[in-house]
């Protein structure tokens, strides 16, 4: 009766992460789905707290108290400018507990074989368990408990998930930390590897996968030990040796990494709705990376195993200065305007000045302009970022327009403002083929009649990769705070 109440709650709060996956494919359903997952999230907790090996009730309770409270303070105090690197240590928790449940269950299958050692009663047990065997193994509890009813064939299964898992979550662990080292400022943004690059961590994969083939041989735990080790290494050398620019896709990856993750975990834990669930975000966030590494016209691989870590050459070389204009400049030019296409970025995130924007945008479409706002699908660090600090300020959705979409009407477009983007309106993409961004698609701001940068100052950003744009002859640069300069606009605004 138990386990079938846990069937059915697992079959409903499948389907609950399955809505609410669907529903976050477009802004306007994306509250109603994000409900449907913390529905389907309390059914599957509770399901698992008075299912099949239930106990440790308090125990449970207690962490999931800690878990609500740590969770409750990150969504009340962490800003949207740093959900990006929220995002990407929240990954490395999942690969840690894969690694952690990958050991545990080496150690428990350790302790049952143990006991039925010392009961002289053969283990794993046979295809037709003796009556004495089986009487044995209901003496055990919990995850043991499933353990020792299981046959040699059904043994050797565990252990390779349990390796599966524990090299998955050992790679998306390190990953991870790096990630978000790296979107956090802590880590230096720029590519780097150990002398030897990708031989390293070839031999690394070479080395795990020797290392596990002895494990399931019989060679001991000390196998995994050394694989763990190994995993770990591949994880921090392979996100090391990824640049900034290619960071959402970096998060986009590792997500997927701990979905399969947790899919290994279910598959040694025998639980279903983890394999399901793990599978969704597994293969969820593998379409996701696919789909950035096709706008960025890349191959998944490469980026995977160097992103734009260099070039190929001498890049070339900028001629010109870049032209500063003041707030009066820029109002003036907005008055005048009939069409403007406003491309927002990361400084936008920082500067905290999606409200200012939108109060701007509100303004300008009263005076009867054509205002509309032009995402490229790696704008900020993190897919949808953009998408997500417009909705906030409720911008509404049908200005806000992929690349895609408007990237033919700059042109004809009056007026572009450019709020704290670099590559992807970099047409060294395009101009030159050394650039480290050579051939991935941008939003083409230049061929505007006029083109404003809203900057904080002349670095060349986050990836470390000099713009042209900055120095073109219908390009001014609107220097300052993002938030101050926009909403120092609003009372110029005739």
């Amino acid at each position: 009766m138990d386990y079938g109440f846990t069937i059915a709650a697992y079959a409903v709060a499948a389907v609950l992460f399955i809505l609410s996956l669907g529903g976050l494919s477009g802004q306007e359903s994306a509250k109603r789905a994000i409900w449907y997952g913390i529905v389907g999230m309390a059914i599957a907790v509770l399901a698992t707290l008075a299912g099949p090996g239930q106990g440790l009730w308090l125990l449970s309770l207690v962490l999931i108290a800690c878990g609500a409270a740590v969770g409750y303070q990150l969504a009340t105090r962490v800003q949207m400018t740093q959900m990006p690197e929220l995002v990407a240590i929240m990954h490395s928790l999942v690969g840690l507990a894969a690694v952690f449940v990958g050991f545990n269950a080496d150690i428990e299958l350790g302790r049952v074989a143990a006991a039925f050692a010392g009961a002289n009663l053969p283990f794993p047990q046979p295809e037709a368990a003796t009556a004495e065997g089986a009487a044995f193994a209901r003496t055990f509890s919990g995850f043991a408990a499933i353990v020792a009813k299981k046959t040699a064939v059904e043994v050797n299964i565990l252990r390779v998930e349990l390796v599966l898992g524990i090299w998955i979550g050992a790679v998306t662990f390190t990953g991870s930390v790096i990630a978000y080292g790296k979107l956090a400022g802590k880590v230096n943004s720029a590519a780097r590897k150990l002398p030897g690059g990708h031989m390293l961590n070839a031999a690394a994969a070479a080395l795990s996968l020797v290392l596990a083939l002895m494990y399931l041989g019989g060679a001991g735990s000390w196998t995994l030990v050394l694989l763990t080790l190994a995993a770990l290494f591949i994880g921090y050398h392979l996100i090391m040796g990824i640049g900034g620019a290619d960071m959402p896709v970096v998060v986009s990856m590792l997500n997927s990494y701990s979905g399969w993750a947790a899919a290994a975990i279910g598959f040694s834990l025998g639980n279903d709705l983890l394999i399901v669930v793990g599978a969704l975000v597994g293969s969820s966030g593998a379409i996701l990376s696919y789909i950035m590494c096709k706008a960025m016209n890349r191959q998944f691989v490469s980026v995977i195993l160097g992103g734009f870590g260099g070039a190929s050459g001498p890049a070339a070389e900028i001629e010109g200065e870049q032209v500063a204009i003041d707030a009066d400049g820029v109002a003036s030019a907005l008055n005048e305007a009939d069409s403007v296409i406003i491309v927002p970025g990361y400084g936008m995130a920082v500067a905290q000045a999606q409200g200012a924007v939108a109060e701007l945008t509100a303004k300008l479409r009263a005076k009867g302009k054509n205002v509309r706002f032009a995402i490229h699908p790696v704008a900020g660090r993190l897919p949808g970022h953009m998408n997500v600090l417009l909705a906030e300020a409720k911008v509404p959705y049908d200005i806000v327009l992929e690349m895609d979409e408007i990237n033919e009407d700059f042109p004809s477009t009056d007026v572009v403002i450019v709020i704290g983007s670099n590559d992807i309106v970099n047409p060294a993409a395009q101009d030159d083929p050394n650039s480290p961004i050579a051939g991935m698609p941008v939003l083409e701001v230049w061929k505007a009649k006029q083109v404003f940068v809203c900057k904080r100052g002349q670095g060349t950003g986050y990836s470390g990769i000099e713009n042209p744009l900055f120095y073109k002859e219908n390009t001014r640069m609107f220097y300052g705070d993002a938030k101050e300069s926009i909403s120092s606009l609003l009372s110029r605004i005739e």
